[in-house]
């Protein structure tokens, strides 16, 4: 019965997201490998998030853009690339505050399956290298913006007693996410932190390079 609901739901999913329009673009080099993708966007409070995913293997790329004066949408300007796990800090603001040049803070965050069903991760979280986004607005209204960032690698792998004691039930809640993420553009818990992964002793650097997007704000 439970496999049953799980492939109701997928079918829901396709049915209600599958059309959804985006004229949004975004293109990267990572590790030297063309990535293009259709972007969303998304606002919390006066947090913006710029999300680009794909599938097969799932990948994820986010940013994450403030303003200092809270601002609740994102201006032209150029935003400093901090810490991506821990980005909105009092230190943080303090500093491009005093500095006077930035428009606001900036963190990216890159995950991809290197093992499916998401069973392995390699993931990278920017960090302080003083590296830039900027961000441009075009003549018909669009925000664009240009980055490179060297994040900090690291890997990621499912943990024996999630794997056993979820069993058939987490299987299919990924493959629903999986769905998910392909049919809306969102990525569906795509994350390894806190979902029963373990962090391996392995790290690495991952290049971002030539990153450009496009987005439609109307």
């Amino acid at each position: 019965m439970k496999t049953l609901l799980a492939l109701s739901f997928l079918l829901t999913v396709t049915t209600t997201f599958g059309q959804i329009a985006n004229e949004n673009t975004f293109s990267a080099k990572i590790d030297g490998k063309d990535y293009t993708t259709q972007p969303r966007r998304i606002r919390i409070g006066n947090y913006w998030f710029v999300t680009a995913n794909a599938i097969k293997p799932d990948k994820s790329v986010r940013l994450w853009l403030a303003s200092y004066d809270n601002k609740d949408n994102v201006e032209p300007g150029t935003y400093l690339i901090v810490d991506a796990d821990k980005p909105d800090t009092k230190e943080n603001w303090k500093r491009i505050q005093e500095m006077g040049t930035y428009k606001g803070l900036a963190a990216v965050k890159y995950v991809e399956e290197t093992k499916e069903p998401r069973m392995e991760y390699h993931m990278g979280m920017s960090q302080n290298n003083n590296e830039t986004v900027t961000v441009t607005k075009a003549a018909d209204g669009s925000l664009e913006a240009t980055f490179n960032t060297k994040l900090a690698g690291t890997y990621w792998k499912e943990k024996g007693t999630a794997t056993v004691f979820g069993g058939v039930g987490r299987l299919m809640s990924k493959m629903e996410d999986k769905v998910i993420t392909k049919t809306t553009g969102y990525d569906s818990d795509i994350d390894p932190e806190g979902r029963g992964y373990k962090k391996q002793d392995k790290t690495d650097a991952i290049t971002i390079s030539d990153g450009k997007f496009k987005l439609k704000m109307n």
